[in-house]
């Protein structure tokens, strides 16, 4: 019984929506189609006007609402740089994670400590401290 309500309930709907669009009343642009973003990969589900608007604010790029983020991040870590530089940078960034991270993840892990002990290298070059010398000890031998 409640499965026949059912179905008459989504062939309603069904013909209802196909009312409107004979009429004209849903716009070609509240059409939702799927876009997959220029950075991660990732694809979603969003209209045309919305597809545009996003285009227009990365410099003709579409990305994803966390790729958004990270690009914006990046803008204002490092705000001399151009919007195209920074959606590069992210693009590039999510390439290497996808190719390393998702498909070998001990090699990524092995990759990001080398990626630490070089930066800590680089940084003990740069700071060239001095080394204490030892002149005298207050026991200069041990019993």
């Amino acid at each position: 019984m409640t499965e026949q309500r059912l179905r008459k309930a989504v062939s309603d709907v069904s013909s209802e929506i196909d009312r409107y669009r004979a009429l004209e009343i849903i716009s070609p642009t509240d059409e939702v189609m799927q876009v997959e973003c220029e950075c991660c990969g990732l694809k979603e589900d969003c209209t045309q006007q919305y597809i545009e608007k996003v285009k227009s604010s990365y410099s003709g790029n579409w990305v994803c609402g966390l790729c958004c983020e990270a690009v914006r991040e990046k803008l204002v870590r490092a705000p001399e740089i151009a919007m195209q530089e920074a959606v590069s940078y992210h693009r590039e960034f999510c390439h290497d994670f996808n190719s390393t991270t998702r498909l070998n993840p001990k090699l990524s892990l092995t990759w990001a400590m080398r990626d630490i002990a070089k930066r800590s290298s680089e940084n003990r070059n740069r700071k060239n401290f001095s080394k204490l010398a030892r002149s005298s000890s207050c026991a200069p031998r041990i019993n």
